[in-house]
């Protein structure tokens, strides 16, 4: 299997003022972006009671972005490595390698901008933990 790198985080440039805002931009999947993108979803509205996510990718790399409120992002590597990111800062990506379990909470305001490097396919998701470790378990 592929080697992939462990979650990391991800400064965007920060172009303007605050007197006249800002916008942040990546273009032509020139850094920092690890791929390049072929799928861009969003999510919204969500309860601070729900956990999302709860699941790996077999070969999507992800870049998620809060790009308003809060977005608390749990990731756990097969080895058990677990890392836990506070997105908050619409500037600054989380990316996510396939071979990570990940789950998000949001406060009530966040909307979370992923942008993913595969298009959606049922057959990438791994949604069951215990196969999940068996499948990315490190080979001794």
């Amino acid at each position: 299997m592929a080697e992939y790198p462990a979650p990391y985080l991800i400064q965007f440039p920060k172009l303007g003022a605050p007197d006249i805002g800002y916008i942040s931009v990546s273009e032509n999947v020139q850094g920092p972006l690890p791929f390049a993108v072929q799928r861009v979803f969003w999510t919204y509205y969500t309860p601070e009671s729900i956990v999302r996510g709860r699941h790996a990718h077999m070969l999507t790399e992800q870049v998620v972005i809060a790009v308003s409120g809060r977005i608390t992002l749990t990731t756990e590597l097969a080895d058990g490595t677990i890392h836990i990111f506070r997105l908050e800062d619409p500037n600054v990506g989380l990316y996510v390698p396939p071979c990570s379990w990940h789950t998000m909470q949001y406060s009530h305001s966040a909307v979370q901008l992923v942008l993913a490097s595969q298009p959606f396919s049922a057959a990438d998701y791994i949604r069951d933990y215990e196969e999940f470790r068996r499948i990315w378990a490190p080979k001794s």
